[in-house]
C-alpha cells in the first residue's frame, strides 16, 4: 500500500490550504451566509482544509454545503434540469441523463492510480508518477469549476455506526452526480463529525464535467491517490468515472481491508441478499460477478435484498461473517431486464411512485423509456446515446445502432424494491452463510458448485474468467476476473490473495458459522454441450435454484457429489428444488448437460490460470497447490471415464 500521507498531497498543493484558519477565511469569503453556516456545523480540522482546497483549485462562482434535506435534494434535481445534464420524463419522478456517445463505461485506459516511485501497483491497473499527475491536476483542474457551482456532500459508505463503514466527501460540478450520489448514498451530513472521529478517517472525491464535449475526451481522467485517499475525476460524466463514492472508493476500501486490517475485513464487488430456507429460516448470502454479469439479477432472486453490487465484511465478535452494502441504491445495467427475469425491478421502472434516473436508454417521442431486451414491443424511432435514431440505423462503420446501449442504466434508491430488507441499515450487518462467484463462462463450469474447503474456495474465486462486457470501452474478449474484484485492487494480486486465504482461515471463524463457498455459472450454451445454438443452457430464474440448494448446503440438508473441483448437486435434489422454487420441471437429460464435467475445458482453464498467477509477484503458494490437486484428479477421471464424466459416473467413485 501507499503509505499515509506519503509524497505531496496534490489537492493542498494546487489549493495552497494547509490549516484550519486558511480554511475558515476561504468559506467567509467564498461561502453565502447559508452555505457557512452549514460548513461551521463540520468541525473538523481536516475536513475543512480539503473542502477549502476543493474550492481553491477548481473556483467554482458558488458553493452549494448539501445537508441531505428533502429541499436540499430538490435543490440538486433542479439544477440538474435546469443545466441539462437530466431531463424531465412522462412518468413522474424519472429523469433521463445521456452520457457523451464516447463515454459508455469505464474509461480504465484513462483511470491511474498516483504512485511514488518504491511503490507497487497491481499488475492489472495503470500507474501514474505523483509529479505528472499534479501537473495534470494543475493544469486542467484549476479554475475548471468557473462559472459553475460546487456542491459538496457528506456521506457514509455503509451504515452508520458500522465497523466497516467508510465516510467520504462527494465534491462535484456535476447536478447529476449529486443527485446519483443522494439516491446510492447515505447523506450523513448531521453524523459525519462524529463518524470520521470513530473510524479515524474519511475520503476525499473531487470531480468536474468541464465542458463536458467529445473532444475533451482524449483529456479526462480519473486519479486515485491511496496515499492521501482522494480522486479526482475532470472532462467526463458517465457515473462509473465521476461518482467517485462508488468504485473509487471502493478502491480504497480495498486497500484498507488488505492493508490495514488483513485477515479480519474484505471489500468485495459483491451483492448481498437473503433467501428462505426450510422451516422459516433466513439465510444471507454474498456473490462476486465482474460489472455486467448478472450480480443485480441474482441479488434480486432473493427473498430479502440488500444489495446488488458492493459489500463490506467482517468477522464479528460471535464468529460470524458478517457483511454490508456500502450503498443504499442500485445503479443497474437495464439490457436484459424484463418481467419475466426481473419482475421485482421492473414494477419500480414502469410504475408511479419511484425516483428513477435514466441513463443512455432510448427515449420515444412521448418520454417512456425503452431497452435491448425489455420484452415489449420496440418504437420506430426516439432519441438515445447518439442522438436521434430510427429502426435500422447504421453507424460510420455500417454496423446498426442498437436501441441502447449495453451499458444503459437505471439509478433507483434500493427502499424502493418490493424486497428490500430494512437489515440494510443494521450497523452489526448480516450474518454471511454462502459466498458465491460467477462469469460470463458460456463452455466450462456447471451452473453451481461448492468448494471443498476456504482453500478451494478462494481459488474459485481467484480464477473467475469472463467475457468482456460493454461496463469498460474498449474491453473485447475473454479474460480472467480475479474475484471480480481486480480493477478495483489497488496493491498487488498476491497481497489481495494472502488476504483471502487468511480472512476464510481466520481462527476466530466459528465452526458452525463457516460459509459455503461456491461458483455460479448461469451463462452455459446449449452450443457447448451438443446443441448448435448460443442460447443459455437454462434460464434466468434458475439462479434462485441455485442459490437454495447453496442454502440448503451451508445447513447440511442436501448431500452432494465430490469431484476434483468440488461438490455438485444430486439431480433429485434439484428436481424438487425446481419444482417447489420456481414451479418448473427439471430433466435429467437437463442436468446431464449442465453438470458434466467437460475435462479438457477445466484443465486448460487451470492451465491458464496458473500460467497467469505465475507471472506475478509473492502469489501465495497454496493456491498452485489447489491447482495442481484439481488438475491431477481431473486427469485421473479422464483417463477412467473419458473426456466428458457425467455425475452419474461421478457417483460410482
Amino acid at each position: 500500500m501507499g503509505q499515509k500521507n506519503k509524497g505531496v498531497d496534490i489537492v493542498k498543493e494546487v489549493g495552497g490550504i494547509h490549516d484550519y484558519d486558511a480554511a475558515i477565511a476561504l468559506f467567509q469569503d467564498k461561502l453565502d451566509s447559508s452555505s457557512l453556516s452549514r460548513i461551521k456545523q463540520i468541525t473538523n480540522p481536516a475536513i475543512n482544509i480539503n473542502i477549502a482546497n476543493a474550492i481553491a483549485m477548481c473556483r467554482p462562482d458558488a458553493v452549494f454545503i448539501n445537508t441531505g434535506s428533502e429541499d436540499d435534494r430538490e435543490y440538486i434535481r433542479t439544477m440538474a434540469l435546469e443545466k441539462g445534464e437530466e431531463a424531465l420524463l412522462s412518468m413522474q419522478g424519472h429523469t433521463i441523463h445521456f452520457d457523451l456517445k464516447d463515454e459508455q463505461g469505464r474509461i480504465i485506459d484513462r483511470t491511474y492510480y498516483i504512485a511514488d516511485q518504491d511503490e507497487r501497483i497491481s499488475s492489472l491497473a495503470n500507474r501514474m508518477e505523483r509529479s505528472e499527475a499534479l501537473g495534470e491536476v494543475r493544469q486542467i483542474m484549476s479554475g475548471i469549476m468557473h462559472g459553475k457551482t460546487m456542491v459538496v456532500g457528506f456521506y457514509m459508505r455503509g451504515p452508520v455506526g458500522s465497523p466497516v463503514s467508510n465516510p467520504a466527501l462527494e465534491i462535484t460540478s456535476s447536478a447529476y452526480v449529486s443527485h446519483s450520489a443522494e439516491i446510492l448514498y447515505r447523506n450523513a451530513y448531521e453524523n459525519f463529525n462524529a463518524e470520521v472521529d470513530r473510524l479515524g478517517h474519511f475520503y476525499t472525491n473531487i470531480h468536474s464535467e468541464g465542458l463536458n464535449r467529445p473532444e475533451d475526451l482524449p483529456s479526462a481522467r480519473v486519479f486515485m491517490d491511496r496515499s492521501h485517499r482522494t480522486t479526482f475525476s475532470f472532462n467526463c460524466t458517465y457515473a462509473g468515472n465521476t461518482l467517485l463514492l462508488k468504485k473509487g472508493n471502493h478502491r480504497f476500501s480495498v486497500d484498507k481491508a488488505v492493508y490495514e486490517n488483513r485477515g479480519a475485513e474484505l471489500s468485495e464487488h459483491m451483492f448481498i441478499t437473503g433467501i428462505d430456507g426450510p422451516g422459516g429460516r433466513q439465510t444471507w448470502c454474498t456473490g462476486a460477478a465482474p460489472s455486467g454479469c448478472g450480480k443485480t439479477t441474482t441479488a434480486m432472486a432473493g427473498t430479502y435484498f440488500v444489495g446488488d453490487d458492493l459489500a463490506q465484511m467482517w468477522i464479528a465478535e460471535d464468529g460470524s461473517i458478517r457483511s454490508v452494502n456500502p450503498e443504499c441504491g442500485i445503479f443497474g445495467i437495464v439490457e436484459d431486464v424484463n418481467r419475466e427475469g426481473d419482475p421485482i425491478l421492473m414494477s419500480i421502472l414502469r410504475s408511479e411512485g419511484s425516483e428513477v434516473i435514466w441513463s443512455n436508454v432510448l427515449i420515444d417521442e412521448t418520454g417512456v423509456p425503452h431497452w435491448v431486451g425489455n420484452g415489449e414491443p420496440a418504437p420506430e424511432k426516439g432519441k438515445n446515446f447518439q442522438g436521434d435514431w430510427h429502426k435500422g440505423k447504421k453507424n460510420a462503420d455500417g454496423n446498426e445502432i442498437p436501441m441502447s446501449h449495453p451499458n444503459s442504466r437505471c439509478t433507483v434508491s434500493s427502499t424502493s424494491l418490493a424486497n428490500y430488507s430494512a437489515r440494510a441499515e443494521d450497523p452489526l450487518g448480516v450474518e454471511t452463510r454462502v459466498i458465491t462467484y460467477s462469469g460470463r463462462d458460456s463452455d466450462t463450469m456447471p451452473p453451481v458448485w461448492a468448494a471443498k474447503n476456504p482453500d478451494h474456495g478462494v481459488t474459485i474465486g481467484a480464477c473467475i474468467v469472463s467475457a468482456a462486457t460493454a461496463t469498460e470501452v474498449g474491453a473485447t474478449g475473454v479474460k480472467r476476473a480475479p474475484w471480480a474484484n481486480a480493477p478495483f485492487i489497488p496493491g498487488s494480486l498476491g497481497d489481495y490473495m494472502d488476504a483471502q486465504f487468511k480472512f476464510f482461515n481466520n481462527p476466530k471463524l466459528a465452526q458452525d458459522k463457516k460459509p459455503v463457498m461456491a461458483g455460479l455459472n448461469y451463462f452455459l450454451t446449449q452450443a457447448a454441450r451438443g446443441g448448435d445454438s448460443k442460447q443459455l443452457l437454462g434460464e434466468k430464474k434458475d439462479v434462485k435454484v441455485w442459490l437454495a440448494w447453496l442454502e440448503r448446503k451451508a445447513h447440511n440438508d442436501v448431500e452432494a457429489i465430490e469431484t476434483p473441483i468440488g461438490y455438485l448437486p444430486k439431480f433429485e435434489d434439484l428436481k424438487t428444488l425446481f419444482h417447489d422454487i420456481i414451479a418448473k420441471e427439471y430433466s435429467l437429460d437437463l442436468y446431464d448437460r449442465q453438470f458434466s464435467l467437460y475435462i479438457d475445458n477445466i484443465v486448460s482453464r487451470i492451465d491458464l490460470q496458473a500460467k497467469a498467477y505465475g507471472k506475478e509477484e509473492d502469489i501465495p503458494q497454496k493456491l498452485f497447490e489447489v491447482l495442481e490437486e484439481q488438475k491431477k484428479g481431473l486427469i485421473a477421471l479422464r483417463e477412467k471415464y473419458g473426456p466428458i464424466v457425467t455425475p452419474e459416473k461421478l457417483l460410482g467413485e
